[in-house]
């Protein structure tokens, strides 16, 4: 679409009620800009894990071995990791689903469009231009995959966050009221032309929101979504009715009452993490975005150190290995001797992601791994530690699972009679194939 077509379309949006729209939108506590991209440390940290996730996915279509069903396939990694993302992501992964019946999206059993999709990815995945990305998008729009929709703009969307703003129902809803538009949902040409007007948009009002285009999207989400009201007339052909959206904000409100219970364990475990490592004789490293927490009155950052020691990474890999929740450390060399991500009622895959990431992007790591999570959550982690896709990938790296209540019961005691991380052994369970 032509920069013509963009001004005419953008012209008929009245741009005086936008700058009041985009601060009624970051001012809402339980909006998806507070709780999700600003606040949301999931978000930051998902980005190099479903980038990764991504790379495991070419990698297997290319070999050959990406599998013929959603189920059990590297890419179930990236949409599961995706998902994650709170509610503007719900239900991400439902269009990759195989269908058998309808046989879509017909890229699990038609293998020239599996080799199309993965090019697309690759391309995607290794782009440095916009120009590439955009030319990715068209050529996989060209082809006319059964079933494969603009969706797969929210796997690309983490790759390149200014450039490919992400896509599901609310959103486009809340574009066609936004601009007055009929804008179709599994239309690729609908998709590309609302590309070029939300970057248009977002341009104009960049100072306002970010240049990363999950804020843009998000504000969309919560128009879709009838949270956030365009004007009585205007919405109303697309909007829920009042019912919904009354429900839609109770459901709102119970997820972001639940989340603050959640980050409020999540920083407990972090605490007891902390001191443990810290009795343990290691100096102790928290997530960057956690450093500002504290814990009965005990701040994090006097209990941490204040970064990483200089261990000549990347700085994608020290990007990755700042965000994990707690480390330990070695005082004399600064290996890093125990990596723990910790769990709550989401982030399973992303967490996994994450450590294996550490673990192979690490020269020699000798690291110990743990996850962090809620005992009823034992079963899920270990299904997903012994999944295929990771079982291979962990195996020989010492990964185990931490309950929490073990943790909270056991960690003054592990402090007191514990001399190194061997302690751990006392409550940690460990998957099949991992190392002791």
């Amino acid at each position: 679409m032509g920069a013509q077509g963009i001004s005419v379309k953008i012209s008929g949006m009245n741009f005086e009620a936008l700058p009041p729209l985009i601060e009624r939108y970051k001012s809402d506590p339980e909006g998806v800009y507070a709780t999700w991209f600003i606040a949301g440390e999931e978000r930051v940290k998902a980005f190099r894990s479903i980038r990764r996730g991504v790379k495991a996915t070419t990698e297997a279509i290319a070999q050959n071995t990406f599998g013929t069903d959603f189920k059990g396939s590297p890419l179930e990694v990236v949409l599961t990791a995706i998902t994650e993302q709170k509610q503007v992501f719900q239900g991400a992964a439902h269009p990759f689903y195989w269908k058998p019946k309808l046989r879509i999206p017909d890229i699990y059993e038609n293998r020239d469009n599996q080799k199309l999709f993965g090019a697309a990815l690759e391309t995607c995945l290794n782009a440095t231009r916009e120009e590439q990305v955009l030319g990715a998008l068209s050529r996989i729009a060209h082809a006319q995959i059964k079933g494969l929709g603009p969706a797969m703009a929210s796997i690309v969307y983490f790759l390149h966050p200014t450039l490919v703003p992400p896509f599901n129902t609310a959103m486009v809803n809340g574009f066609n009221a936004l601009f007055e538009d009929k804008k179709k949902l599994g239309s690729w040409d609908s998709y590309l032309t609302m590309r070029e007007v939300i970057v248009a948009t977002n341009e104009s009002v960049k100072n306002q929101l970010s240049k990363d285009l999950g804020a843009f999207a998000g504000l969309l989400f919560e128009i879709g979504m009838g949270r956030l009201p365009v004007s009585t007339h205007r919405a109303s052909d697309f909007l829920p009715d009042k019912e919904k959206a009354e429900k839609a904000a109770r459901l709102r409100h119970a997820e972001v009452v639940a989340q603050k219970q959640e980050e409020s364990l999540h920083t407990r475990m972090q605490w007891h993490l902390i001191k443990l490592g810290r009795a343990l004789g290691y100096e102790v490293h928290v997530a960057r975005n956690d450093r500002h927490c504290n814990c009965e009155g005990q701040a994090f950052a006097q209990l941490t150190r204040p970064d990483l020691p200089p261990m000549g990474w990347s700085p994608e890999v020290l990007d990755t290995v700042r965000l994990i929740d707690v480390l330990w450390l070695h005082k004399k060399s600064g290996e890093i001797v125990c990596a723990f991500e910790v769990e709550k009622s989401t982030s399973i895959y992303s967490g996994i992601l994450r450590m294996e990431d550490l673990a192979r992007s690490v020269p020699d790591c000798a690291c110990h791994f743990y996850l962090v999570a809620p005992a009823k959550r034992e079963g899920e982690v270990m299904a997903q530690l012994n999944r295929p896709a990771f079982r291979d990938d962990l195996r020989g790296f010492p990964f185990a699972y931490l309950p929490f209540d073990a943790l909270e019961k056991h960690a003054d005691a592990m402090a007191t009679f514990g001399e190194s991380r061997d302690i751990l052994a006392k409550i940690a369970r460990r998957p099949q194939g991992s190392s002791a």
